[in-house]
């Protein structure tokens, strides 16, 4: 099992699955809600997406480490984990479409404002698709996450 000082890793991985997903899912409302934004913060918050998303498979991967060391964890951990095998998929697919957006943005700025209407229209409508995902890539993160705390707290109530 890999740890960091001793402890767990797991429980640390997920602190960034934990902030950045909902983190660059205010980013993409921020990009939908003013499309003139994706210039200054598009580019932060698709790495920002990136990372988040490349965080879950490795706290998939701890998350599998510990509960092994802890012989299965329980009905309760179980539940975490089925929640959480169903994240990756669409946490893909939200990284991909801010990407998109800030790529098809990008792309309508430099033809400047005589430019493409409907690559304007296609950015913005990739961008609001963008927040709507990751509302629900984050009402996701916070059920898991529930389901987890409620495995860990379950002793101490």
């Amino acid at each position: 099992m890999i740890t960091v000082n001793g402890i767990p890793a797991h429980p640390l991985v997920i602190h960034a699955v934990v902030a950045l997903l909902p983190l660059a899912t205010l980013g993409a409302i921020a990009m939908a809600v003013r499309p003139r934004w994706r210039r200054a913060i598009g580019i932060p918050v698709a790495l920002i997406a990136l990372v988040g998303v490349i965080a879950v498979p490795i706290a998939t991967q701890t998350g599998e480490q510990l509960q092994r060391a802890l012989n299965g964890g329980g009905p309760l951990v179980a539940i975490h984990e089925r929640r959480a095998d169903g994240l990756l998929p669409w946490a893909i697919v939200f990284v991909v479409l801010v990407i998109a957006t800030v790529a098809i943005g990008i792309r309508s700025d430099r033809l400047g404002p005589e430019g493409s209407p409907a690559l304007r229209r296609a950015a913005v409508a990739v961008g609001v698709l963008a927040a709507l995902l990751g509302i629900v890539v984050t009402g996701l993160v916070v059920w898991i996450g529930d389901a987890g705390a409620a495995a860990v707290w379950q002793g101490f109530s």
